[in-house]
């Protein structure tokens, strides 16, 4: 857990919204303090110290010890309200937290081991489905940080909550599925196979050869000069090891003679 900051407030004597201008008007914040079973308490903050406290980051998971007058209390930051125009800062709402109290927070995500994942390595793209996981944790052992490892992810494959060990006491509020915290998305060709017909696939290899006009181990031109018919009243070229057979006669050649 990282060091408790400080926060310096002033009772708010005024409530309700004309005692809530009148804190603006004197460049401050107006607040309420809640929780741990006492009654709710409107506060007043420096509105610089309180701008300096947020650009930090993680705002609203940061436990705080609010100085209220020399009165501390150890609070978290509940909500933060933003003049819809100019960003200025409206309203802040704190929790009392006491000892030993579990809280929700949502807690920030890191993803490390990116040059050990072979499917960005191939041109994937992380896709971050949750930036923050909401857990339920003491109010004094509040992770900074839930990192998630990439390495080993291919292209289509998924992050899931329990890809991490959480710290001891750690919980996510989710507890009925394993659900999604990134995914690695990619070109679905990337993981097919060659497509049919190339060398090498079953199409190719088993295609079967061209039959032979004379049969086995004859040439593409034996096969076409098989092909060609004999003209007709001439004698074909002598087959092998034979005579040549005669032309077959015209239709009415000897008709008429004696």
């Amino acid at each position: 857990m990282a060091q408790v900051s400080e926060l310096k407030a002033s009772v708010r004597t005024c409530a309700g919204t004309g005692g809530a201008r009148a804190v603006r008007r004197q460049a401050g914040v107006p607040g309420v303090i809640y929780g741990n079973g006492t009654a709710p308490q409107g506060v007043a903050l420096q509105t610089n110290e309180l701008v300096n406290l947020m650009n930090r980051g993680r705002f609203l998971s940061t436990v705080l010890d609010l100085d209220v007058d020399g009165a501390k209390q150890r609070v978290i930051p509940r909500e933060v309200q933003l003049d819809p125009v100019s960003g200025n800062l409206v309203h802040v709402d704190f929790q009392r937290v006491g000892a030993g109290s579990r809280i929700r927070v949502n807690v920030p995500v890191r993803f490390v081991n990116e040059a050990l994942s072979p499917g960005l390595k191939r041109g994937g793209v992380l896709n971050i489905v949750r930036h923050e996981v909401e857990v339920t944790c003491a109010a004094d052992a509040i992770p900074e940080i839930l990192e998630f490892s990439l390495a080993g992810l291919e292209i289509g494959r998924s992050l899931h909550i329990s890809a991490i060990q959480l710290p001891s006491g750690v919980e996510p509020t989710i507890k009925d599925r394993d659900f999604t915290v990134a995914t690695i998305g990619g070109r679905k060709g990337d993981e097919e196979a060659a497509a049919p017909g190339t060398p090498g696939t079953p199409a190719a290899e088993g295609a079967a050869p061209a039959a032979d006009a004379e049969g086995a181990g004859a040439s593409p031109g034996d096969a076409k000069a098989a092909a060609v018919k004999a003209p007709a009243g001439k004698e074909t070229a002598p087959a092998k090891g034979g005579a040549a057979k005669p032309a077959p006669a015209a239709k009415g050649g000897d008709k008429g003679k004696k």
